[in-house]
């Protein structure tokens, strides 16, 4: 698996599955995890909390993120000062919205206030991370996740986006870019030429990473070797 430091940006992983998270823990090309409600439901976790420390019993020497679930920002608030106490290696993540829309700008500058780690997350827009940046500026270490890969969905080249993120977040050097919901090994290569900070990885495009590179001819004999295995394998006659 490539080395991230030849990758030119932070690798998180992003999941909710327990034994695959303590496992990675063990790679060295892993900076920190990620992972959220979706996730979390899809991995079959009914223990919010439960799952939660015991993630953090194994991953004590980089950063977890975990987010809060409520739509009113009141009890948000709550969450966020409940997740934050797990411990210090935890960071906090706040959608940019409630479900109506309504910004949780005010929020994220109170919890920055009150030194609380956060991850402003679920933003795909530059107005977004404008208002984001601002909230998070008295921040010892606050990220801002755009959610590059669904940009992408909407027919959108994302890179340019991206670029004029960074160029926001520049004035706050505490601050950092991260490139969420990745389709491809590609946006881990563009991620990191464009100086973007972090990338969550879901464990199948990690396993992904180890062609990175590779020579196309290889690939391509692979590729063959591969049609000829199945259909082998299943018996066609003609």
């Amino acid at each position: 698996m490539a080395e991230g430091k030849h990758l030119g940006v932070k690798v998180f992983a992003d999941g909710a599955d327990l034994a695959n998270m303590v496992e990675l823990a063990e790679n060295p090309l892993i900076s920190g995890f990620t992972t959220n409600p979706t996730l979390m439901r899809k991995a079959g976790v009914e223990d919010y909390e439960g799952f939660a420390r015991k993630v953090l019993d194994h991953i004590t020497d980089r950063p977890v993120f975990f987010e809060v679930f409520s739509d009113d920002f009141e009890e948000m608030r709550a969450q966020a000062h409940r997740i934050a106490s797990w411990g210090d290696n935890v960071c906090v993540k706040i959608p940019v919205t409630n479900t109506h829309g309504v910004s949780s700008a005010a929020l994220v500058a109170d919890l920055t206030a009150e030194g609380l780690h956060l991850n402003v997350t679920a933003i795909l827009a530059l107005d977004q991370v404008r208002t984001a940046a601002s909230s998070l500026a008295a921040s010892p270490g606050g990220v801002v996740s755009v959610f590059a890969g669904r940009i992408a969905d909407t027919g959108r080249d994302p890179v340019p986006l991206m670029t004029e993120a960074l160029k926001i977040l520049a004035p706050h050097p505490t601050l950092e870019l991260l490139w969420a919901s990745p389709r491809e090994i590609l946006n881990v290569r563009q991620a990191g030429s464009i100086g973007c900070h972090i990338i969550t990885v879901t464990p199948d495009l990690l396993e992904k990473l180890a062609g990175l590179g590779r020579s196309l001819e290889e690939v391509s004999l692979d590729t063959v070797r591969m049609f000829h295995r199945d259909a082998a394998a299943s018996g066609y006659l003609l």
